[in-house]
């Protein structure tokens, strides 16, 4: 099996507000740099989209090390919430439903098709590639929001 490793973050200007996720994608010493833009969105909705535009990526089953500085989302997978959500109908012990719904159905699906290892990584610090992802997205919310502005002129 193919071994891969993810790097993501998610950025939301304001929150909500508009928002960029980043991902690199590793594999025998290649490299892949991906982000993108959502116009009014959260910091969470772009964590979680990061992992699966990244997870998109992969075209076959592969053993993947997935780093995220998202506490929200490693802890889901971590302290196994998601399999407590999926069973209840996609609603928290409190009865109340789950927020994200929508992404978090999907990624549930995506990881499903890989073995992941999730390991959540410190924001903001000495991470090569965790600050890449930070990168991507916050430049996305600024080209996003320099585009919106020249039009505006």
């Amino acid at each position: 099996m193919k071994r891969v490793e993810i790097y993501t973050d998610g950025a939301c200007s304001y929150n909500p507000g508009p928002g960029g996720w980043g991902a690199v994608l590793l594999y025998q010493g290649h490299e892949k740099q991906m982000s993108g833009f959502c116009d009014n969105t959260t910091n969470n909705r772009m964590e979680l989209l990061a992992v699966i535009k990244g997870l998109q990526e992969l075209k076959e089953k592969c053993s993947v090390l997935l780093y995220s500085d998202s506490a929200y989302v490693v802890n889901a997978y971590d302290k196994k919430w998601i399999d407590e959500w999926s069973k209840n109908a996609w609603h928290t012990m409190g009865k109340k439903e789950v927020k994200n719904v929508d992404l978090w159905q999907e990624l549930f699906i995506l990881s499903k098709k890989h073995d992941i290892t999730w390991i959540k990584v410190k924001g903001h610090s000495d991470n090569k590639y965790n600050n890449i992802c930070d990168k991507l997205a916050r430049e996305e919310i600024e080209k996003h929001q320099k585009n919106k502005e020249e039009k505006n002129d």
